[in-house]
């Protein structure tokens, strides 16, 4: 005959005590994977996640104004709000946000990613004009005195008789040009304005140019009356 073995009333608690405790476990593992399954919640399911959007939203307009109207502070300042950035970031993804997530709403952001707006100088005043002395008056080259030292001679192409035209004397003035190539000189009456020093007529030019040269490159101008 076989015989029946019966359990013991401490043997029996044990073993109720080991099945509650694996039940438990299994409870808190499906407690956990649900809870890591959730999507990230957005700014209009969460209170906290709408204040983080809002903050980083308010930090990227002010990025953009600084890029669009930069200035000696522009760099340094769009650094450190990219800082923040990162941070609410960081906070968005432990709070279980969608992490970049950005409102446009243009709510007070936090105290510590403020930055007040950078006061202004006033607009300088203007110095006044400086007094400038009056130019120096220019003593006219005396009768006799070389002028307009290193000056070529070419011709203007008007018949008549032997006259020059310059941009520095004013009619009636009288020039003698020479000719060091050939030693040849003529002395005329300036009767009109040139855009040179002395630009001589047909006739006057005739008088000291070397045959075939239209530019006389090494003369000497004198003003004689």
């Amino acid at each position: 005959m076989s015989r029946r073995r019966t359990l013991s009333t401490k043997k029996k608690l044990a073993l109720l005590a080991s099945a509650a405790t694996v039940a438990g476990g299994g409870a808190f593992v499906m407690a956990a994977t649900s809870n890591a399954s959730q999507s990230p919640q957005t700014a209009a399911e969460s209170t906290v996640c709408q204040g983080l959007a809002t903050a980083l939203g308010n930090n990227q307009r002010f990025i953009d104004g600084q890029r669009a109207a930069p200035d000696a502070q522009s760099e340094a300042r769009i650094a450190n709000r990219e800082a923040v950035i990162a941070q609410i970031r960081v906070q968005q993804e432990a709070s279980g946000c969608v992490v970049g997530e950005s409102a446009q709403d243009p709510q007070a952001t936090q105290p510590a990613q403020t930055t007040p707006p950078a006061q202004t100088a006033p607009p300088a005043q203007a110095a006044p004009p400086t007094q400038t002395a009056p130019p120096a008056q220019t003593t006219p080259p005396a009768s006799g005195q070389q002028v307009c030292n290193g000056s070529t001679v070419t011709l203007s192409g008007e018949d008549g008789a032997p006259a020059a035209s310059s941009n520095q004397f004013p009619a009636g003035t009288r020039l003698k040009v020479t000719n060091l190539d050939n030693n040849k000189s003529t002395t005329v009456e300036v009767t009109s304005v040139s855009g040179s020093c002395v630009l001589l007529n047909n006739a006057a030019f005739e008088d000291v140019r070397e045959p075939g040269k239209f530019l006389i490159r090494r003369a000497v101008i004198e003003k004689v009356g």
